[in-house]
């Protein structure tokens, strides 16, 4: 009797408390990784605990409370040939996994990706957005990623992630056929798009994305200068007439400098083909006589011829 109180009082907890926001995967840590018969075994909701024994995945638990025994360690069960049951401790590393969404994770396009526009031809293009991302096969992602990591964080894959996503962006950009023009209009569309493109490479690592966010999409910075450019000529119009709206603009307010240049300057052209029409013999407004009188009056009496 004090034997079996004695047993029951020294039986293992097992448990994780997540205090962080970005870890994915830890290790229980036990010495020697020595796990008593009937140990309790608590898997929080958000969370999966992953029996490795030996080097081999073992069994997965899902969320619940579980007391360690042959009957619901059916795959240690069988690699450890315990056909008759156990009694004794035994050894197994024990990993608890966030199944829970890691959300706002950033992406980007770190170099320009080219772009073969139907208008503009090729161009380059850059683009960033976020996403979530949640771990959908514990035993999966722990064998293929984490490997042996006793605290695996979402950073250590983000960045494995981010090139995942810029490929298939890239491809799935490429064969969309939108112009640049109207991509604003249909990142919902091209984000969709990417997150179907993405899904079946992240699930051999037993990941998902259950969502995935395209922000932004742009030009280079000189080609958006000539697109403004070249929309300022199109609100422009017909040059000519720009030209002649200014030049009328301009002389209807003569207080302001362009006004008072623009006059200036049409009295001036004005006063040169008024010059130009008296210049000419017979020229139209009594410009015959106005030279004449100029010649006569800048005669002087002494200069008179005799009679």
């Amino acid at each position: 009797m004090i034997f079996d109180f004695l047993k029951g009082e020294f039986i293992d907890v097992i448990h994780w408390v997540d205090d962080t926001r970005d870890t994915m995967v830890w290790r229980f840590e036990r010495q020697g990784h020595a796990i008593k018969y009937g140990a309790k075994l608590t898997v929080r909701e958000g969370q999966a605990a992953v029996f490795v024994h030996e080097g081999q995945l073992a069994d997965v638990f899902g969320p619940g409370l579980y007391e360690l025994e042959t009957n619901n360690m059916p795959v240690l069960t069988t690699l450890q040939h315990w056909d008759h049951g156990f009694q004794s401790p035994f050894k197994s590393e024990i990993y608890f996994v966030n199944t829970t969404r890691f959300n706002d994770l950033k992406w980007g396009t770190k170099n320009p990706v080219m772009y073969r526009d139907p208008e503009f031809g090729p161009v380059r293009l850059r683009a960033y957005g976020t996403y979530a991302m949640r771990v959908t096969d514990p035993g999966r992602f722990l064998t293929e990623i984490v490997g042996t990591d006793g605290e695996f964080t979402a950073d250590e894959i983000s960045f494995q992630l981010r090139n995942i996503i810029v490929q298939e962006f890239s491809r799935v950009i490429a064969g969309s056929g939108i112009p640049v023009l109207d991509m604003a209009a249909n990142t919902a569309d091209l984000g969709r798009m990417v997150a179907q493109a993405i899904a079946p490479k992240i699930a051999e690592y037993g990941i998902a994305l259950p969502e995935f966010y395209i922000e932004n999409i742009s030009l280079p910075e000189e080609v958006e200068r000539a697109l403004d450019k070249r929309t300022s000529m199109g609100i422009v119009g017909d040059l000519r007439k720009y030209t002649q709206f200014g030049v009328a603009e301009a002389m209807g307010n003569p207080a302001s400098a362009a006004g008072s240049a623009m006059a200036t300057g049409l009295g001036a052209a004005l006063g040169m083909g008024m010059a130009g029409q008296m210049a000419q013999p017979g020229g139209g407004g009594g410009g015959g006589t106005w030279a004449k009188t100029v010649a006569s009056a800048g005669r002087s009496p002494a200069g008179r011829q005799p009679s």
